[in-house]
């Protein structure tokens, strides 16, 4: 890793080493938390966990080859075990905090750009639709999993080699000067603003505490660096300039910088649209995942590609070859029901888009629903208003499960009535309560479309994988059909 010595790590960090001096110039391999993922060279960052603490590996690490190791605590015979002369120790007060602090050096060390990815519902998709359309020209790092924290980021940043030519940083926050930190890592080049939605309220407060904290991320952009905000969100189109720059702007609306026009939908199976760049250049691209959010998606996807280079064909190509994550609007085939897999997380934002794509599909329409968390004082009221959303998208069947949904149970039963809906509508205090309702045999010839949605605290993973199973097997759920 380049420039990332041992004695360079123990500068950065602060920390007070013991081993062999003549370790200090070698330059680590890479840098992992997780001891089973060292291999020789590694340095290794022991954490304490709330399960699991770190520090009781260090003599296997070293046993595997680690040369460093980040710890708070040395170990008992650390001068008297031969094993620990085989590396150097490297003492903090906060592994953690150490662990962002390598990475804040070694970014400081890497000449390749990195686009930074933050707002409030879309993040993921969108790094990969811009990963996926820089795929086509470039060598790219991008964000893997749910590592868009203040422990992911800079275990992302530390991850990046000599290959890779550019980076796609996911970046996630949900209090007030956690994005200063994570910026202070990154130090974007360009920076990609999703948009401004009711998420991580109980934290920040209001949609304008949301865009403030997320802003912060403005103070870290590169001095030549561009801004890409999605100008159909009423609050982004408000920023008018970043370091001295216009904001590029991408949406469906002909007001944006990149927009699309002659929108075809084609249900789950995605769009073709007509993409219009700035010099009034059209390019037909296929977005092979459903929804106006993945058009604009792409549409980013197409506006930062076009920064970096890339050729017309390189970008229809690398649009047309994004697929989705578990967990993120992944549809999945089974011979006789659809799943919509959106079961990472869930905001009232994120809630009604999935709604809005169940609505394509073809068949029966099944929405089970969950617990939406980090909402704040007005959680019961945006709950709520999820329930009535649903049942005006004229879906046969609403489940709705844990505390929090009581309310959207009781709002959708209310509509239901107002409407004079026949949407099925059922309530489950648990996700094992609702997996009660699996038949032995299920009912053939009837095509399903079941959309999964909830915060990902509530395990609704589980749901996923059980209709998979049972899917394989011809069952299905009697809820269905009541």
């Amino acid at each position: 890793m380049k420039n990332l010595t041992i004695e360079n790590i123990v500068k950065s960090v602060g920390g007070e080493y013991r081993g062999s001096r003549e370790l200090l110039t070698r330059e680590v391999e890479g840098v992992v938390l997780d001891s089973r993922k060292i291999e020789p060279g590694y340095c290794f960052v022991a954490t304490k966990g709330e399960r699991v603490d770190g520090h009781s590996f260090i003599g296997q690490v070293i046993e595997k080859g680690c040369i460093a190791v980040i710890c708070e605590d040395l170990p008992e015979d650390c001068d008297s075990n031969p094993l620990y002369s085989k590396a150097v120790l490297i003492q903090v007060n906060d592994s953690f905090e150490a662990l962002k602090k390598t990475a804040e050096f070694y970014r400081m060390q890497l000449d390749i750009p990195i686009i930074g990815i933050t707002g409030s519902v879309g993040k993921t998709s969108t790094k990969e639709y811009i990963a996926g359309t820089l795929g086509a020209k470039f060598k790219v790092l991008k964000t893997q999993g749910n590592f868009n924290n203040e422990i992911g980021v800079p275990l992302t940043i530390l991850s990046i080699r000599d290959e890779h030519e550019i980076a796609v940083i996911e970046m996630g926050i949900n209090h007030f000067g956690e994005m200063n930190r994570l910026s202070r890592i990154v130090k974007p080049n360009a920076v990609v603003m999703t948009n401004i939605g009711e998420c991580h309220l109980e934290f920040l407060g209001s949609l304008e505490g949301v865009l403030q904290a997320k802003s912060e991320i403005f103070d870290f952009i590169s001095e030549d660096g561009d801004t890409f905000v999605n100008g159909d969100d009423a609050l982004l189109r408000t920023i008018e300039k970043v370091r001295h720059k216009v904001p590029v702007t991408f949406g469906l609306d002909t007001r944006n910088t990149y927009y699309a026009k002659d929108v075809t939908d084609r249900g789950l199976g995605g769009s073709k649209a007509t993409f219009v760049l700035p010099d009034k250049t059209e390019l037909e691209v296929s977005v092979n995942q459903p929804g106006d959010h993945n058009v604009r998606n792409a549409l980013v996807g197409c506006a930062v590609a076009k920064r970096f280079g890339l050729s017309d064909e390189e970008i229809v190509r690398g649009i047309a070859s994004v697929k989705p994550v578990n967990g993120r609007s992944n549809i999945i085939e089974k011979s006789e029901i659809t799943i919509i897999d959106d079961c990472y997380n869930a905001n009232p934002v994120s809630v009604r888009a999935a709604l809005d794509l169940l609505s394509l599909a073809q068949g029966r329409k099944i929405a089970i629903l969950g617990d939406m968390f980090e909402l704040g004082k007005d959680e019961n009221i945006l709950h709520e208003e999820i329930g009535k959303y649903a049942i005006r998208k004229n879906i046969e069947n609403l489940i709705c499960i844990g505390e929090l949904s009581k309310k959207m149970y009781k709002a959708a039963c209310s509509e239901k009535i107002r409407q004079m809906s026949n949407t099925h509508v059922q309530y489950y205090e648990t996700v094992d309560g609702m997996l009660k309702e699996m038949l032995t045999n299920g009912r053939a010839g009837v095509p399903i479309t079941v959309l999964v949605k909830a915060s990902h605290g509530m395990n609704f993973s589980k749901i996923v994988d059980t209709l998979c199973f049972q899917a394989d097997k011809h069952q299905t759920y009697r809820a269905f059909y009541e």
